[in-house]
C-alpha cells in the first residue's frame, strides 16, 4: 500500500491527501499563481474543496496570513472556480 501526501488547508487546518487539496503558489519574484498540478516552484499553501473552507479563506484572507503579503483578489476568485471545477 502506497503512503498518502498529506498537506493541511490552510482554511480548515485539517490534514488531507495532497492530490485532493489545490494549491496556491507564490514564486520568487512574489507572482501567485493557482496551482493544478502541485508541482510549480515556489512556496505553496494549500486548499481544501470544501465550500465553507472557500468562504473562510476569502472572508478571513486567510492566504494573506499563510504568505504574510497582500495575495490578489483574483487569486481568490480564480481558486474559488477551480474548485467548482473539481467537484
Amino acid at each position: 500500500m502506497k503512503n498518502e501526501t498529506l498537506r493541511m488547508c490552510v482554511a480548515c487546518r485539517q490534514m488531507k491527501d495532497k492530490r485532493t487539496l489545490t494549491r496556491v503558489v507564490k514564486n520568487k519574484e512574489g507572482q501567485f499563481f493557482v496551482d493544478p498540478t502541485g508541482k510549480m516552484s515556489g512556496r505553496g499553501a494549500y486548499v481544501c474543496h470544501v465550500p465553507e473552507c472557500l468562504t473562510k479563506l476569502k472572508k478571513q484572507k486567510v492566504l494573506n496570513k499563510a504568505f504574510k503579503c497582500q495575495v490578489p483578489d483574483e487569486i481568490y476568485q480564480k481558486l474559488e472556480n477551480e474548485c467548482k471545477e473539481k467537484k
